[in-house]
This record gives C-alpha cells, sequence and structure tokens, in this order.
C-alpha cells in the first residue's frame, strides 16, 4: 500500500525560557547549528522525506521565523554577483511551498494543530515540534513515519527506547502487539515517575496524523493551565482509531536543552567536510589541556 503524504504541520510556540536571554529577541527555532536555524533542518527532513507544502503556525515574537522562510528581494539584487551564496539563500524558501499560521495566545499544542486544519483537509501530515533535531543519514524520520502510516492506516508516533532516569522528561506509551519497529499504542502518559511508566517508548517530536485528529481535538477538554494538550487527543484516538507508535531510526538532539544544543553544534560541527577534520584536531588538543 502506498500512501501519498505531501503536508507537514510545525508549531513554533513557547517562549525559550531555558535559553533566556538570547530568545528574549531571537525565537529558540532560529537559534543556530553552526550556520543554520535549528527549525531549517526539521524544514529540510520534512522536504527530504516527499514533503512539499509545510505550515509553519507561529506565536507571538516569532516574525524572524517568517522572514527567513521567505524571499528577500532586496537581499538576492545584492547577491547577484554571488551565485553560490545566492542558490543558498534561495534554498531556504523555494524547496516546498512555505506558509505560516498564527496561534496569537498559546492555549497548547493540541490548538496549535487544530490551526491547520484547513490547510491539511481531509490528508493525513506529519506534524514535527521545533525542539527535536534528528540526524540520520538514510530515509528521514518522518519519512519513516509515512512508511509505517502506509503499513497500517492508522496515527504513528515516532519514538525512541530512553534508558535511565531522564525518561520522566517524556510522555511514554503504553504498547500492544508488535511488529518489528512498529507497536500498537494502547495509551500515553506524560512525564510519569520512573516507577510508574508504561514503557522506555518515549515520543518525541514526530508524527503523521490522520485527518480524524480535528474532530478529536474537538472533543478534548481543556487541561493543566487551560491549554488543549495533544497526548488527550492522541489518547482518545487509541481507544477509537488506533495509534501506532515507530521506534525510529536516528540521532535525536534535544534543541530545547542547552546540552543538547552544545551537542548538537559540536557533532554537526564534525561532520563537515569543510572544517570537521580541523575541528577533531582541536578538540583532541583541548581534551589534553583539561
Amino acid at each position: 500500500m502506498t500512501t501519498k503524504i505531501t503536508k507537514a504541520v510545525i508549531p513554533c510556540g513557547g517562549m525559550g525560557t531555558r535559553f533566556m536571554p538570547i530568545t528574549k529577541a531571537v525565537p529558540k527555532e532560529i537559534l543556530p547549528i553552526v550556520d543554520t536555524p535549528v527549525l531549517a533542518y526539521i524544514v529540510n527532513e520534512a522536504i527530504d522525506s516527499g514533503i512539499t507544502d509545510i505550515m509553519l503556525i507561529l506565536g507571538q515574537g516569532k516574525d524572524a521565523i517568517r522572514e527567513y522562510f521567505s524571499p528577500n528581494p532586496r537581499l538576492e539584487d545584492a547577491l547577484a554577483g554571488k551565485p553560490e551564496i545566492l542558490a543558498l539563500l534561495k534554498s531556504t524558501y523555494s524547496r516546498a511551498n512555505i506558509v505560516f499560521g498564527s496561534q496569537p495566545i498559546p492555549k497548547g499544542t493540541a490548538d496549535a494543530v487544530y490551526r491547520a486544519r484547513s490547510f491539511t483537509g481531509d490528508e493525513a501530515f506529519c506534524l514535527a515540534y521545533g525542539d527535536d533535531v534528528i540526524y540520520n543519514d538514510g530515509r528521514p524520520v518522518m519519512g519513516q513515519l509515512i512508511d509505517c502510516y502506509a503499513d497500517f492506516n492508522k496515527t504513528v508516533l515516532g519514538v525512541q527506547y530512553v534508558e535511565g532516569d531522564e525518561i520522566a522528561m517524556y510522555g511514554t506509551a503504553k504498547i500492544g502487539k508488535s511488529y518489528g519497529r512498529a507497536h500498537e499504542c494502547l495509551g500515553m502518559v506524560e512525564k510519569a515517575p520512573v516507577d510508574r511508566i508504561p514503557s522506555r517508548y518515549a515520543s518525541l517530536g514526530r508524527f503523521v496524523l490522520s485527518h480524524e485528529v480535528y474532530g478529536e481535538i474537538e472533543n478534548t477538554p481543556p487541561g493543566k493551565n487551560n491549554e488543549y494538550q495533544l497526548t488527550d487527543t492522541l489518547n482518545a484516538m487509541c481507544l477509537k482509531q488506533g495509534v501506532m507508535i515507530y521506534d525510529f531510526e536516528g540521532r535525536r538532539y534535544d534543541m530545547g536543552d542547552k546540552f543538547g544544543a552544545v551537542t548538537a553544534i559540536i557533532e554537526y560541527a564534525l561532520r563537515s567536510g569543510e572544517y570537521g577534520g580541523r575541528l577533531k584536531d582541536y578538540l583532541n588538543e583541548l581534551v589534553k589541556k583539561f
């Protein structure tokens, strides 16, 4: 069975409080990994997975995101004599049709998703959170989830097996039957104590959602802080339409965490053909000094 999924939704809310003071002026999604914003890696992952249309749901203070992913004719004219840089600039917005939605008041992840209803219509679509960058030199993560959706025709949550006490930081899945890397999802528990987690499969910010999610969001009651949480919606879908989880392959970086961000910068820089070797030599010498 082949399922053509061509749309993705990426909510860009949150104030980035863990990265203050820089996020007072710069959206956390635009913070760089070397020379490329976090959000650009996620957009490129979507495009490399076959996505052609992307909606970025912007909260207040996110104008820099709109600027980055929109044409800038004046700058392009100024770079007319530098074709390589000009091509790089145009690639930020020309590889897919990128449109913008708005969530002026932060009312939870389910509310943000609901604002894409007219954009996705009756089609299944990918959802990605802006805090998670995932490196994979093979099939991108959204592509892996699209393949899983094609096999089961059900909403899919991207998960990975997490060791140690940090599992309590995530939503974890209660699993049913297993089919290789795919498993039935019987429910999700948000940030449970380690002794109460249903499994060590943590939801890590990638989904393929069926269009039925919108009807379930309409029936989702508000939770903590009067916000509408996608986890509550997904739990309802587990009981009705059925949901799968997929243990995706890839190196995930938590870009909402300072250590995760530093790790991403170092590892992406080490992969660079331009200066990765020099950085490796520098780090080897630096470690000796410490």
